[in-house]
């Protein structure tokens, strides 16, 4: 992955939080890696090099900056703009399957040898698969040192590391401190103290301006299922299931960050949690480029000014997304609610929640396809379908990961009874955070294209920002509903 390092100084020289995560500075003279946005004096051009991965940094010698801390920044967008091999890697390297299958079992979730890919990595992001799971380790890490009261010891294997030792030389080779001195360093600002629950996580999930919050949490408070989730005094609670135990997480939306607050069965969830919230709420995106692009655009930029920084919604998990889509599939965003949560009620497991807001897990596909014809009320058709789908899941014929290629995942999903091109559509833009699919068959997103005068044909000239469009759309097309956006998007399958 080449980077312009002219461009790269020139963002570093203006402090341009809009980099964040797309590029990191390694300082030759102080031996140290920063964001783009770091407070300290500018170094020279001559004395600074450019990384495409922290990871990139930390193997050609660099430590993390203690004052911006890098590690925090957003996500590269360029993690959902391309979908290169590399790129598919660094989706699943931050899902945590590294740590829970090595490097194998990525190699094979992507289809590649371990050789070829730990080539392809070196060469386009500078860093090796392990060398990247320990970046992330090393993240991790960090927020559990200065986020928790954790002893060191339970931290070390949280983060995923085989000893102690291992951890402690990381800290040092990632930060030049101990595990115990980079406790006390925790800038008071960054988030809020962390509450003495046991498992309890408070953070600051950082994003890029600007942030229409006014979609994001329409999206979150009108697609809420009981049992499963809860939208109630500004504050948008959910179940996950994780590797190691269910998480339940409660998300705090503002302008400049969301509040994360969770509740962990084992802390070794942590970051493939932290990664898939943000990948709900596409908080890697870089609003700025994509208004930039639509804006550019005569028919499209109107809708663009009434609605900067829209959102892209993505998924904690690919089987409850397509099994909620097809649920959704011809009714009201309303019914699509009310069934999947009499399906939560029936089929899922109990959770404990502290904050009383959730109740279980959404079910697994293996207990799906096992009764939903039972416990299911609607079309037989319909439910058959889903029941189908489910035991495609169960039994491995499907998989839905974030390694995937669109072309392969809407290949799949066509050969399923029961799903068209407008669910396929819309399961791919969501579970591989697509920025560039058209749900050109979406009823609402017609009537959105009508109310705002955009033909099919410009919509498709938008490239590659189309599921940006579809948005725009849809909020214009929602907009034109009556009295309550109960509606839900929907089209033939």
């Amino acid at each position: 992955m080449e980077l312009d390092a002219e461009a790269c100084y020139r963002a570093v020289q203006s402090r341009d939080t809009r980099f964040d995560g797309q590029f990191f500075t390694a300082v030759h003279t102080t031996g140290i890696y920063c964001r783009p946005s770091c407070p300290a004096i500018t170094p020279k051009r001559q004395n600074v090099s450019f990384h495409p991965t922290a990871a990139s940094a930390q193997a050609a010698g660099y430590r993390a900056c203690r004052r911006c801390l890098p590690d925090a920044a957003p996500g590269s967008p360029l993690w959902n703009i391309k979908s290169d091999l590399a790129v598919r890697a660094m989706r699943l390297i931050g899902d945590g399957l590294v740590e829970r299958d090595g490097v194998d079992g990525l190699s094979r979730a992507l289809g590649y040898s371990s050789r070829q890919l730990n080539r392809v990595l070196l060469a386009e992001l500078g860093a090796s698969p392990l060398a990247l799971a320990r970046a992330n380790r090393a993240t991790t890490a960090r927020v559990l040192i200065q986020r928790t009261d954790l002893p060191m010891s339970d931290i070390a294997f949280a983060a995923g590391f085989s000893s102690i030792r291992q951890f402690n030389d990381t800290i040092a080779a990632v930060f030049a401190t101990t595990p115990s001195k980079l406790r006390t360093e925790l800038p008071r600002k960054e988030c809020p103290a962390p509450e003495p629950i046991p498992g309890a996580v408070s953070l600051k999930l950082p994003l890029r301006q600007p942030h229409n919050i006014a979609w994001s949490t329409w999206l979150l408070e009108h697609h809420c299922a009981r049992g499963v989730e809860d939208f109630s005094d500004g504050r948008y609670t959910r179940a996950l299931r994780m590797p190691h135990g269910p998480v339940i997480a409660t998300l705090t939306v503002s302008a400049d960050q969301v509040r994360a607050d969770l509740q962990l069965t084992d802390m070794r969830d942590l970051a493939p949690a932290v990664a898939r919230l943000r990948h709900l709420l596409d908080l890697d995106a870089d609003p700025s480029a994509v208004d930039e692009a639509l804006l550019s655009h005569r028919v499209l930029a109107p809708l663009v000014t009434e609605a900067p920084g829209i959102r892209v919604p993505g998924t904690v998990d690919g089987s409850e997304l397509l099994l909620r889509t097809m649920i959704g599939q011809q009714v009201s965003v309303a019914a699509a609610n009310t069934a999947t949560a009499s399906l939560v009620a029936a089929l899922g497991e109990e959770v404990t929640d502290a904050t009383g807001r959730v109740t279980h897990l959404f079910p697994t596909a293996e207990t799906v396809a096992a009764a939903a014809q039972e416990v299911m009320a609607g079309p037989a058709a319909r439910i058959a379908a889903i029941a189908g789908a489910a035991d495609r899941l169960a039994t491995g014929k499907l998989e839905l990961h974030h390694g995937m290629t669109g072309t392969d995942l809407r290949r799949q999903l066509l050969d399923i009874k029961g799903i068209g091109p407008w669910t396929a559509d819309y399961v791919v833009m969501r579970q591989l955070a697509d920025p560039d699919v058209l749900l050109e068959h979406d009823l609402v997103l017609r009537r959105g294209a009508t109310a705002a005068g955009v033909d099919m044909a410009t919509a498709r000239a938008s490239s590659p920002w189309r599921s940006y469009v579809s948005m725009h759309l849809w909020r214009k097309g929602i907009a034109a509903l009556p009295r309550q956006l109960t509606r839900k998007p929907k089209g033939k399958s």
